[in-house]
Formats: C-alpha cells, sequence, structure tokens
C-alpha cells in the first residue's frame, strides 16, 4: 500500500513539474532522433537550433567536417556543415511551435518546420514544403 501510495505521489510530483515547465524554453536543450544531433537556443522570441551531429557530416576520415557545397548562397558553400544554424524562426504558439524554417544541409533548400513536445524529453518536428502532409516527420529524444 506504501509502495503504491509512493508511486502515485511520484507520478503526481513529474506530471505537476511538466505542466510547470511546459513554457515555450522547455524546447531548449540538446535533441537527438537517429539521423540527427542539435541543440535548440532561444533567439529573441523565437527558437533556432544548431547542427551538432549527422550521419552523412564528415569527410571519410571521420573528423573533417563536410562543407555546405549545395547551399544556395555561394559564399557560404565552403563553410563546414557541422555548427551550422539549421532551424530558424521558431515561434511558441498555442502548445505547438510554428512558422520556423529548416535549412537541409543535404540537398540545400529550405523547408518550413513545425513540432510540438509530447512530454519534456519528446519532441515531435514535421518539415514540409508546401502542405505538412507533404512532409517528413522527425522524432527527438532530449539528450541529458
Amino acid at each position: 500500500m506504501k509502495k503504491t501510495i509512493l508511486a502515485a505521489v511520484m507520478l503526481l510530483i513529474s506530471v505537476t513539474a511538466f505542466a510547470q515547465k511546459s513554457s515555450a524554453d522547455q524546447i531548449i536543450g540538446t535533441w537527438q532522433c537517429e539521423e540527427y544531433r542539435i541543440e535548440v537556443f532561444k533567439v529573441g522570441s523565437s527558437y533556432s537550433a544548431k547542427l551538432l551531429w549527422s550521419k552523412e557530416m564528415f569527410e571519410p576520415d571521420g573528423r573533417t567536417s563536410k562543407k555546405d557545397v549545395k547551399n544556395p548562397d555561394e559564399k557560404l558553400r565552403s563553410r563546414p556543415v557541422q555548427g551550422v544554424t539549421h532551424i530558424t524562426g521558431l515561434i511558441y504558439r498555442d502548445g505547438e511551435y510554428r512558422d520556423g524554417k529548416l535549412y537541409s544541409v543535404q540537398d540545400g533548400n529550405t523547408y518550413s518546420l513545425k513540432g510540438k513536445l509530447l512530454s519534456a524529453n519528446n519532441l515531435e518536428a514535421r518539415g514540409y514544403k508546401g502542405v505538412p502532409m507533404l512532409g517528413k516527420t522527425f522524432k527527438w529524444k532530449r539528450v541529458e
């Protein structure tokens, strides 16, 4: 009985803590999915993210960052892919993150981005061109 009460209290505390922290800034931190690791940070009233790691980020030596060769801006094609700010302008509104832009170093295109925190450590984001139905969903886990 004591264990059941303790478990119920612990669950209530964790749910309450997440509810109190579910402000827009809850997204700040390091996140990883199967293909990428990013660091989300605040810029004014919006959120951006820089690329920390991806499966195809390095040259064959495993240490040298590939260059942003597909960037539409010729001046940026010699910059390293590692550390590129590739998510910008994400706004928190009505419990969701919206109106963001996702720059893809793989193809040099910029996509629309939206997302939602499913819990304190789970983020779901969708990148798309035109309509969200035609996009790709990424499921992120917070990296401690």
